[in-house]
């Protein structure tokens, strides 16, 4: 197949792909690719807005993580230009992708197992629930269209989205990650996967979740206030009675 290679701009690049492969799954990334495009995000990043603001949906955060999956940039590279003590929380970040992908390097596939046994004392499945993306839970809901029509997702989005499936819905981590993957403009197995283990508890002391209180103060209310369940939300509850609920410690 001989592919256009000459556009009159994105939009008609997104046009003609969406003639081409009509099956494909979401959207064109709202990402530009090119060393330009990762440029900019290099010199508009401020790492102590990020290191203040991280955990918010609308935090500064770098967006730089698709550049260093594909080798646009490297670690190396955003470590010569970020590092310091004083910005210790970015470099922090940096270590965290650094030391999943040299656990990649030695154990390969090896990231598709637990690394540890589960410490949630429940079982799960492998499929994916049925209503995935029409839970009428707005912010889960949400989190499951944007990843799958810009394929990008905040981290915190991530860990909340996958902390959900795992631990409410009671789906194998493994589904996620290669759900993710599918998806994710910057995914690789490396931090994907070790993450969703993180998330999990095979790859860490203890599972995380967590509930309303905290998604309501990072989103600014954003789901919560127009969110179809609100009255029966099965995050508002306080730790203790959702760790009770959701694991057989």
């Amino acid at each position: 197949m001989n592919l256009r290679r000459d556009f009159e701009d994105r939009d008609d690049l997104a046009a003609y792909l969406r003639e081409q492969f009509p099956y494909a799954e979401g959207g064109v990334s709202p990402f530009v690719g090119g060393r330009a495009a990762a440029e900019e995000h290099l010199q508009k990043f401020d790492p102590a807005r990020y290191a203040a603001t991280r955990n918010f949906l609308d935090g500064a955060v770098s967006r730089l993580s698709p550049y260093i999956r594909h080798g646009v940039v490297t670690l190396r590279e955003v470590l010569e230009r970020f590092g310091g003590r004083r910005h210790y929380k970015f470099v922090q970040e940096l270590a965290w992708r650094d030391y999943w992908q040299r656990i990649y390097q030695e154990i390969g596939d090896g990231v598709w197992e637990d690394r540890e046994p589960s410490k949630t004392g429940v079982s799960y499945t492998a499929d994916l629930p049925i209503n995935w993306g029409r839970t009428g839970l707005a912010c889960m809901d949400s989190f499951v269209e944007e990843l799958e029509t810009t394929g990008y997702l905040h981290n915190h989005a991530r860990m909340w989205l996958a902390a959900y499936l795992v631990h409410w819905r009671r789906v194998a981590w493994q589904t996620g990650a290669r759900w993710f993957l599918r998806h994710l403009v910057d995914g690789d197995p490396a931090s994907n996967n070790l993450s969703w283990q993180w998330v999990a508890s095979t790859f860490s002391g203890k599972p995380y979740f967590f509930n309303r209180e905290n998604l309501e103060r990072y989103t600014a209310s954003k789901y919560c206030s127009t969110c179809s369940r609100k009255q029966d939300c099965p995050f508002d509850k306080s730790y203790a009675a959702l760790s009770q609920e959701l694991f057989q410690l």
